[in-house]
Order: structure tokens, then C-alpha cells, then sequence
């Protein structure tokens, strides 16, 4: 029987200006994008991410 995988998520608000080195910084950690939505106001957005948990 395969384990079923079990995620952690996490929200992170994200600079226009500085959107890639934001989310480089997530993916370095392991955490992978699920979606990006406009945020707050006009120079902001919201990224989605998750990644597997680590087994106990």
C-alpha cells in the first residue's frame, strides 16, 4: 500500500518588484508554488506554496 502524502502549506505576501527572488527563496526551502493572487492593494500579491511534511 503507498503512503499517502501529506503537505504543509504556507501564504506569503509577495513585492511586484521583488516576486522571483521571493519565491526563489521559498523553492531553496523545498516549498513549491500553487497559486498567486492579487493581494491587498494594486502592488501586492499573494502566493500560495506547499511542500510534503516531513515524516515522524
Amino acid at each position: 500500500m503507498t503512503e499517502r502524502i501529506r503537505w504543509e502549506y504556507l501564504t506569503v505576501p509577495l513585492l511586484i518588484h521583488a516576486t522571483k527572488q521571493i519565491l526563489d527563496n521559498y523553492g531553496s526551502e523545498g516549498w513549491e508554488l500553487v497559486q498567486v493572487v492579487p493581494g491587498p492593494n494594486p502592488e501586492s500579491l499573494v502566493a500560495y506554496l506547499k511542500r510534503p511534511l516531513e515524516q515522524a
